[in-house]
């Protein structure tokens, strides 16, 4: 793997969201994302960061969607072909690590067919007896009408889940129930 160095990585702006559909259309094609509504896109751009070149193209993107909190999901996270295995994921998700701290989350939570690249990353497989949360917050997270909620509390709505891929977590501090 090859490092990337010429890229930097830096919050997402609205001009930048046709560049990041672009890339996110094969891999919504493919179904390893779901597709997002422009308008949803747009309103989203302050949870995204984006890698550029040099150029300040995009290359890849990624968001931290906070669900509780100290509870967030890393959502939409991609990499242009032409740049995967150059550090650009890593680098990415490394940035929304910091700023899930920064925000104040303690856990991660993500849905992905990239389970070896979260897995390297300290994300962990959940099990259906995974219990994340106390009684209440589970009960105010069912009001949610996120579908990332519903996939983080495996809802019977959303099984089997949209696209068939994992449920994982990362532990950002010491593990603990989210109350």
């Amino acid at each position: 793997m090859s490092a990337a160095p010429e890229i930097r990585i830096r919050s997402a702006r609205t001009g930048d969201v046709p560049q990041m559909v672009a890339l996110m259309e094969p891999l919504v094609a493919r179904r390893i994302l779901l597709g997002k509504d422009l308008v949803d896109l747009y309103a989203a751009v302050p949870e995204f960061l984006v890698a550029v070149d040099g150029d300040d193209a995009v290359i890849g993107y990624g968001a931290v969607h906070v669900m509780w909190e100290r509870l967030g999901e890393v959502r939409t996270l991609g990499v242009s072909e032409a740049w995967l295995g150059r550090g650009v994921g890593h680098r990415l998700l490394t940035a929304l690590e910091e700023r899930a701290r920064a925000l104040g989350l303690q856990q991660l939570f993500c849905l992905t067919f990239e389970t070896e690249f979260f897995g390297k990353h300290g994300f962990e497989q959940m099990s259906e007896d995974t219990e994340l949360v106390a009684a209440e917050v589970y009960a105010e997270l069912l009001r949610s009408s996120d579908e990332g909620v519903a996939e983080f509390l495996d809802l019977a709505r959303v099984k089997p889940n949209t696209l068939g891929n994992t449920r994982m977590l990362k532990h950002l501090s010491e593990p603990e129930r989210i109350r």
